[in-house]
């Protein structure tokens, strides 16, 4: 068994000093708590207490057990599992490991467990611009939900068809969304069109679909670095786990924002 951190030792000797509270001490044990599974795995369980961003397990590259038995050790500490990308041996394998926990689809990733997050009160809008572009951002959603944002989704608005993006964009004005999540192939240059027209940030997601050379993401992603629009940030190509932490993270540091201070003290702080 690994040592424990090293600073364990003076955490417990300011709890027992009166220098930090049980309750501070506890949140800053679960902030670095990893645990050691079977030599193929180091789990970050602080991550959602440390910096508001699930652990997600990415199932490619593993096999079914070791996907299964990752999922059972952060159901054990928490009450949902974002999986990105498995398998349809990997979702079998799950089933049978964990007959009793529900399974959702959520684009191309899975979430496991039940119940709701709690409200961060971060408001987001999600976009594609085809149908093809949904498996991904709906991705992207999953997290950002499982960080607790509020989400209103509008789908098949490309350039193809740019009058189709009037209606919700009227919607997102009255929604007034803290930051925006457009996904898009080919070309991708929806995300660059909508970042020219609101004034929160927009977050691209190129994915991998389109004709040809560069249908692989490629042009998509040089497509949205190449913007000339402002406020345009852009994470890898089918990167929808990316886009939803981006995203959610903005959201939710905004909706901070609008709580009332109390006793003078800035948003976020202590």
């Amino acid at each position: 068994m690994p040592d424990l951190p090293e600073h364990l030792d003076e955490i417990l000797a300011a709890v027992a000093g009166g220098v930090l509270s049980p309750s501070a001490a506890a949140g800053r044990l679960r902030s670095g708590e990893v645990r050691y599974l079977d030599e193929f795995a180091v789990l970050d369980l602080g991550r959602r207490a440390r910096k508001g961003v699930p652990e997600v397990v990415y199932a490619r590259g593993k096999t079914p057990e070791q996907v299964a038995g990752i999922c059972e050790t952060l159901l054990a500490s928490g009450e949902r599992v974002v999986v990105s990308a498995p398998s349809s041996e990997v979702v079998a394998q799950l089933r049978r490991s964990l007959p009793t926990t529900p399974i959702r689809a959520a684009g191309r990733s899975v979430v496991l467990g039940s119940g709701e997050p709690s409200p961060s009160g971060g408001r987001l809008g999600a976009i594609s611009a085809g149908t093809s572009d949904l498996p991904v951002l709906e991705e992207a959603v999953a997290v950002a939900r499982e960080m607790g944002a509020d989400i209103r989704s509008f789908h098949d608005v490309g350039v193809a068809g740019i009058h189709r993006l009037v209606a919700p964009l009227k919607e997102l004005r009255d929604f007034d969304p803290d930051c925006l999540i457009v996904a898009a192939g080919m070309e991708g240059a929806l995300p660059s069109v909508i970042a020219g027209l609101v004034a929160v940030p927009v977050v691209g997601l190129p994915t991998s679909t389109g004709y040809g050379l560069g249908g692989d993401g490629t042009a998509a992603i040089l497509g949205m670095l190449q913007t000339c629009s402002p406020g345009l940030s852009v994470v890898n190509v089918d990167n929808g786990v990316g886009a939803g932490a981006t995203a959610a993270l903005i959201a939710n540091r905004a909706a901070l924002g609008r709580k009332p201070r109390g006793n003078g003290a800035e948003p976020g702080s202590g």
